[in-house]
């Protein structure tokens, strides 16, 4: 009879860092297109989480959000520029956190450049809103979760472990560095 330790198949580690940290974090923001915004300050017992939409991912690995410049995010990023953000872009794979740091700016260059119609939801006034400002997230280290053959293998080996009692990991998860 097989230990346990034997049954349990290792997820593949593989760090990454450059621009392969950088391609690996552009791939899955494209897909999960959303993350959990996290601060560190904390004003009034306010959530220090909440959700976001990525506006751009650009060729360094900054991350661009628009924001309410009253908003409490701004106003905790102004005491502790800390942040992480997490993603999941699918229900098997593609689950992504990084911490880094935010800085604040109201450039109208790069608020238009990140402008999208559908955020007029929360800048009623479209792209010369006075209240929109631009949120630049630096990323310095991270961790991915993946699957080394897609979600069609990766699921095709969770039904074949479900019904054959052994573990086919197809997981792939490591570090990243910037």
């Amino acid at each position: 009879m097989n230990s346990i330790h034997e049954q349990q198949a290792e997820p593949m580690k593989k760090d990454l860092s450059g621009s392969e940290a950088i391609e690996k974090i552009r791939s899955i923001i494209d897909k999960a297109g959303s993350c959990f915004f996290v601060t560190r300050a904390n004003f009034n017992a306010s959530h220090k989480s909440r959700p976001m939409s990525v506006q751009k991912t650009d060729e360094a690995g900054n991350i661009w959000f628009l924001s309410a410049k009253d908003s409490v995010k701004n106003m905790e990023i102004s005491q502790d520029t800390s942040v992480s953000l997490y993603f999941q872009a699918s229900s098997y794979s593609d689950f992504l956190e990084l911490s880094g740091r935010a800085v604040v700016s109201y450039d109208r260059a790069k608020i238009e450049e990140l402008w999208d119609p559908m955020v007029k939801a929360w800048f009623t006034e479209g792209v010369n809103d006075p209240r929109i400002s631009v949120i630049q997230f630096i990323p310095d280290t991270g961790y991915y979760w993946d699957n080394k053959h897609g979600n069609a293998i990766a699921g095709i080996k969770v039904l074949i472990s479900a019904v054959s009692g052994k573990t086919m990991d197809d997981s792939i998860e490591g570090n990243l560095n910037l």
